[in-house]
C-alpha cells in the first residue's frame, strides 16, 4: 500500500505519521455529529427503574446491562437521552490507567438512558461507528489523552474540546469496515484465548491444595497405619512477634531481619523469606525486649486482613518479626512437613469473628496435625516439594502466556492503524 505523508494534525500525536494512500488525519470531532453529556438526573437504589449507564456499565469494555443504575423516572422525561445503536460511550472521568475506556451501545432490549461521567459519540456517515471503537482503543489515541488529562487526587478528566482533537486515521469507508471485520475476529480470537489462559492459571494455582488434600486426613477421617494425631504445640514452639518502635526501622546493613508482613510479599518471598526491609542488631533486639527465631521457623500473618488470606512463610535465616506475625519453630517433627500441613490449615476458619480478625497463640498451639513416622514425614515433604516447584514452574509458564496474550490487542491495532491488515 503506497503512502504519503501525514498532515499537521498527526502531530498531536508525537511527530509525523505516514498514512496509506486514500487514507488522511481527520479530528474526533470532525467524524462526530455530537459529543455530549449524559443526565445528571439522580440515581436510586433497587433493580427497579428506567436503566441509566454508569462508569461500571463499560467497565468490561462492552455495555453490561447487569451493571447499569436505575432512574425512578418515566422514558420519556429522557428521550434525548436514550442511546441508539452505533454510539460510543467513552470514559472521560476515571482514574489515569481507565481513562478513555470506551465501549460501542449495539442494542438492548429495553431502553438504555446515558447517563453522567460518560460522554456520548454519535459518530457520523464518515466513520463507522465499530471502526472508531477500535481506533479509540488504539495506544496512541490513548497516550493522547493521558497527555491531556487534568488529573486531581485518585482521578483523571478530559474536557469536550480535547477529546474532539484527538487525530483520527481515516480511511475510506471501504476500508473501514474491512478493518473493523478483521479486527472483530482477531480480538474474538484473543478473547478465547485469554479465557482459556486463564482457566489453565487457575488450574494450576488450585493444585497445590489438591496435593495437600491427598496427603493430609481431615481431623473426621481415619488415619493411615502409623499415624497418630497430635497437637501443634507438641512438636512445635508457637511464638509470637515484637513490637517494632518506628525510631529503630530503616537499617538495612545490620545482621538480622525483622520481618514485616509486607515483606512476606516481596519477590523471591514465595517460599522462604531471607530477607526484610528493616534489618536489626542484638543491641535493637535488647532495646524492643525482642529475640531472634531459627531458621526454619514457619511464619504467618495473626491480624487483620492479611490473616485471611492465609499466606505461610519459612525464615531462611536466623531473624525475628513483629507483633502482627506468629511462628512455630517445628521440634520434634520435620520442619518441611509441618510447613506443608500448616498450608493446608485455614486459619480463617479459626479466626475470631470480630472486626479485626485475629488468632489466638493458643488456638493455634492446640490445631492437631496427623503425624507419621519421622522416616514418612521426610518422604512426604520431599515428594510435595518436587509438586510444589513444579507447580511453580507451571505457574510461570502460564502467566508468561497470559501475559503475552494480553499484549495482543495493542499489537494488533498497531498494525491495523499503521495500514498493515
Amino acid at each position: 500500500m503506497g503512502r504519503r505523508p501525514a498532515s499537521s494534525v498527526s502531530s498531536c500525536l508525537g511527530g509525523s505519521k505516514p498514512l496509506p494512500t486514500g487514507w488522511r488525519w481527520v479530528k474526533l470531532g470532525e467524524v462526530c455529529s455530537r459529543i455530549r453529556n449524559g443526565t445528571t438526573a439522580h440515581q436510586v437504589a433497587g433493580d427497579s427503574g428506567l436503566p441509566v449507564t454508569r462508569i461500571e456499565t463499560i467497565s468490561s469494555g462492552e455495555i453490561d446491562p447487569a451493571r447499569v443504575g436505575r432512574l425512578a423516572a418515566e422514558i420519556t422525561e429522557f428521550v434525548d437521552y436514550v442511546l441508539n445503536p452505533g454510539d460510543i460511550l467513552f470514559s472521560h472521568i476515571n482514574s489515569l490507567e481507565r481513562l478513555g475506556a470506551c465501549a460501542l451501545y449495539r442494542g438492548t432490549p429495553t431502553p438504555l438512558v446515558h447517563g453522567m461521567n460518560l460522554l456520548r459519540l454519535e459518530p457520523n456517515g464518515e466513520v463507522l461507528s465499530e471502526y472508531l471503537l477500535y481506533c479509540l482503543r488504539w495506544e496512541e489515541p490513548i497516550s493522547f489523552f493521558r497527555t491531556k488529562a487534568r488529573r486531581a487526587i485518585g482521578q483523571a478528566s478530559l474536557n469536550t474540546r480535547d477529546i474532539s482533537a484527538l487525530p483520527i486515521p481515516l480511511p475510506p469507508l471501504s476500508e473501514q469496515r474491512r478493518i473493523a471485520g478483521i479486527l472483530r475476529e482477531q480480538m474474538a480470537a484473543v478473547e478465547r484465548a485469554r479465557a482459556a489462559a486463564r482457566a489453565r492459571l487457575e488450574a494450576v494455582k488450585a493444585l497445590p491444595a489438591a496435593y495437600l488434600r491427598q496427603v493430609f486426613p481431615q481431623p473426621a477421617q481415619p488415619l493411615p497405619p502409623g499415624w497418630r494425631w497430635v497437637k501443634l504445640g507438641e512438636v512445635g514452639d508457637v511464638v509470637n512477634g515484637f513490637g517494632f518502635t518506628e525510631v529503630y526501622q530503616g537499617r538495612r546493613d545490620l545482621p538480622y531481619p525483622f520481618v514485616k508482613v509486607s515483606d512476606m510479599n516481596s519477590p523471591g518471598a514465595e517460599v522462604l523469606i531471607n530477607e526484610a526491609a528493616n534489618t536489626v542488631d542484638e543491641a535493637i533486639l535488647a532495646a524492643l525486649g525482642a529475640r531472634c527465631y531459627p531458621a526454619g521457623t514457619i511464619v504467618f500473618p495473626k491480624v487483620g486482613g492479611a490473616l485471611l488470606t492465609n499466606k505461610r512463610r519459612i525464615l531462611g535465616r536466623e531473624a525475628s518479626f513483629d507483633n502482627n506475625i506468629m511462628g512455630v519453630v517445628p521440634r520434634n517433627a520435620d520442619g518441611e512437613f509441618v510447613f506443608f500441613w500448616f498450608s493446608s490449615v485455614d486459619l480463617a476458619a479459626h479466626a475470631n469473628t470480630q472486626a479485626l480478625p485475629s488468632i489466638r497463640q493458643s488456638l493455634v498451639a492446640s490445631l492437631e496435625i496427623p503425624l507419621p513416622p519421622l522416616s514418612e514425614q521426610r518422604r512426604i515433604a520431599g515428594i510435595l516439594r518436587e509438586q510444589m516447584a513444579a507447580v511453580e514452574r507451571a505457574r510461570a509458564a502460564a502467566e508468561a502466556e497470559l501475559e503475552a496474550i494480553e499484549a495482543l490487542p495493542a499489537a494488533l491495532l498497531r498494525r491495523a492503524f499503521s495500514g498493515e491488515l
